[in-house]
């Protein structure tokens, strides 16, 4: 099997790793890849939003599969101009993934299938943005309506704040979404769909905001770790049967089936579970963490998705370790990355046991070295037989990699393995407030 993976981060660093690893693989491309990537498939410089251009190189290769892992070439309906050439694509069309591409979208489709989330307001002028600020009180919850690359979140207790990032996001969009706050710890789930079928992988938590202690601005994420070791028992399923299965039932009710990974950001809150976001591809940095774990041949479940053969896939096997993720970031990350520092340390960090070293926002130079090109550089990710122990490798890994301004979190995972994480009290599992 030849599979085509489509975009240029750790993520898909990770997708690279764990479909070569799958025994019907012959061969991994990826457009247009990076210099990790580089190192174990072919890599091609093709847009990965260029519909035209990503259908012709996979007649070109003869794929058998094409993965998309970004959000944009999948709003862009890059998986619509593949599905019409007749070739096996990962990943939804645009109608479908506007549950990522438009936050109001996403709460109309929550509504008519009855899935919990928090109450909103799609705010079309700053006076109607500033009234639900009011309503909903602090903490103030404000989202882009559009995609933002994770960053287009901003939680504060200063109304000011609040307010100004609306005013922002109104301009350049019709309208900002005001939501209502959820307390308790949040996780992220990702459920493998067919259309019809939902297959959930293991969950995972990950850290949106730059400094420890869950201080200073959202990014893209800065670490996650698997499996969750505070999670109340049976809480996949009650995700898939109360979230991703009444969400792929409506899709396919409206004639837009969801063929992909439905990503669900949920939290465990005193009144129960509560739908954050809905993405429509594999998340950054859980992926990473996530997939290694999973022991299950990957490109063989993707194929069956694809094909709408999810029901016959046997229940997915994972590895008894736990994993960590540690995202190892620019100077000036998130607000304006510093570019073209040299990295050193990389085949050290690579060279230790149970741990992967995977590329994001990296490039080569002249001189053939790998320097830093974007905000989020590498994931370290490490496997353990418990967290601490995981915590423990992935640190060790990154302080063998350095740059000038190179900064990470030195908190990733730490309090659920010190026991620290809880679900509120009110938290009662499918007993729990369904509105």
């Amino acid at each position: 099997m030849k599979t085509l993976v489509l975009g240029s981060g750790a993520r898909e660093h990770a997708l690279v790793k764990a479909l070569a690893q799958d025994p019907e693989v012959s061969a991994v491309i990826a457009v247009p890849g990076n210099p990790g990537i580089a190192l174990e498939a072919d890599v091609r410089p093709v847009d990965a939003g260029d519909g035209a251009a990503v259908v012709a190189l996979a007649k070109e290769l003869a794929a058998d599969l094409v993965v998309i892992g970004p959000e944009a070439p999948l709003v862009a309906g890059v998986a619509d101009a593949l599905r019409e050439a007749g070739i096996p694509v990962f990943g939804p069309g645009a109608e479908a993934a506007r549950l990522e591409g438009s936050k109001a979208f996403a709460k109309e489709v929550m509504a008519a299938a009855g899935v919990p989330t928090a109450e909103a307001v799609a705010a079309r002028t700053e006076e109607e943005a500033a009234a639900a600020l009011d309503r909903f009180g602090a903490p103030y919850v404000v989202k882009a309506d559009g995609l933002a690359a994770g960053k287009g979140v901003v939680v504060t207790e200063d109304r000011e704040e609040a307010l100004a990032h609306a005013r922002s996001c109104l301009d350049g969009a019709p309208q900002v979404v005001i939501e209502a706050y959820l307390d308790g710890p949040e996780v992220s789930l990702f459920v493998l769909c067919d259309g019809r079928t939902a297959v959930p992988l293991a969950p995972a938590q990950d850290f949106k905001r730059i400094g420890e202690g869950d201080t200073g601005p959202n990014t893209g994420g800065m670490g996650a770790y698997s499996p969750l070791p505070w999670a109340p028992e049976g809480l996949v399923e009650e995700i898939v049967a109360r979230v991703a299965q009444p969400t792929v039932d409506e899709l396919a009710r409206r004639g837009t089936p969801f063929t992909g990974v439905l990503y669900c950001g949920l939290a465990l809150t005193s009144r129960g579970l509560k739908v954050v976001e809905f993405n429509v591809r594999f998340g950054d940095p859980e992926t990473q963490a996530v997939l290694a774990r999973l022991a299950s041949p990957l490109a063989q479940v993707l194929l069956a998705a694809a094909q709408g053969r999810l029901d016959e896939v046997p229940p997915l096997q994972w590895r008894d370790e736990h994993a960590v993720t540690v995202v190892m970031a620019a100077e000036g990350y998130p607000a304006s990355p510093r570019t073209g520092d040299p990295i050193a340390g990389l085949e050290e960090a690579a060279a230790m046991a149970c741990l992967d070293v995977l590329h994001a926002g990296t490039a080569s130079n002249a001189e053939g070295e790998t320097v830093t090109a974007g905000g989020r550089v590498l994931s370290v990710v490490a496997l353990g037989e418990d967290l601490a122990a995981a915590r423990e490798r992935a640190y060790a890994g990154t302080a063998l990699i350095d740059w000038p301004g190179e900064q990470h979190r030195g908190d990733i995972a730490e309090r659920a393995a010190s026991g620290g994480i809880a679900v509120p009290p009110g938290y009662a599992g499918e007993a729990g407030d369904a509105s």
